[in-house]
């Protein structure tokens, strides 16, 4: 599933990118999140936490390329993006305006992290895909998928223009992940909010009495959104 973002509203109603994207919805409304590119607003906010140091970084459904372009303009080396884009449309376009970048023409529920990242090495991952959408499999695939790929305390930042995080609880627990709210944007049409969602602290061993124990989570009272 694809999302994209533009710069301007005379951008989103008469832009070659927003005829692309609609022609796109038509096609495939249940692949496409919305009808409408969104506004530069979310593209800073979804890529606000990230910096060179987090490199190489993972997109997933980056559209016309506007969060690619916000990771770019924070600093990062279009070298070291790697661009996954189910629409071969977009992927086209992706490759023509990023030629350093590393552009996949993939569904994100079936890459293989292994053969991206060989030493799960990213520092952070984007999602522009429309989660809210898709199966409760194809969600947990594509999570699995991106963890993968990234290193310890890395983190995946993911928009919707629901109330709520986008990731059911039952799969978050079942990949040990949190989501927390990290912001939101009226400057969106419809407005969006972010999540950041990270892996959860590893499980310790909290003794009762003599030869008895239990298991903890070692989370805080942030333990992240509950949909």
């Amino acid at each position: 599933m694809t999302h994209t973002c533009s710069t301007s509203t005379a951008e989103v109603s008469d832009g070659p990118d927003y005829r692309l994207f609609l022609r796109t919805w038509a096609a495939q409304p249940l692949r496409v999140a919305a009808i409408a590119p969104s506004g530069a607003a979310l593209a800073r906010l979804i890529t606000r936490e990230i910096d060179p140091q987090d490199a190489p970084v993972l997109e997933l459904g980056p559209g016309t390329g506007v969060f690619t372009r916000a990771l770019i303009e924070r600093g990062l080396d279009p070298a070291d993006l790697t661009l996954v884009e189910f629409g071969a449309e977009f992927a086209a376009l992706l490759r023509a305006r990023f030629p350093e970048a590393r552009v996949l023409h993939a569904d994100a529920a079936r890459i293989m992290p292994g053969a991206l990242f060989p030493d799960a090495t990213a520092g952070a991952a984007i999602s522009g895909l429309g989660l809210l959408s898709m199966r409760p499999r194809t969600v947990f695939a594509i999570l699995s998928n991106a963890f993968a790929c990234l290193r310890p305390g890395a983190n995946l930042y993911q928009f919707t223009y629901g109330p709520r995080c986008p990731v059911p609880r039952p799969i978050l627990d079942r990949l040990g992940l949190k989501a927390i709210r990290i912001g939101g944007t009226f400057r969106n049409l419809p407005p969006a909010s972010v999540y950041r969602i990270s892996r959860r602290a590893p499980r310790r061993a909290v003794p009762l009495t003599p030869g008895h124990s239990i298991l903890t989570d070692g989370l805080s009272d942030d333990q992240g959104a509950r949909p």
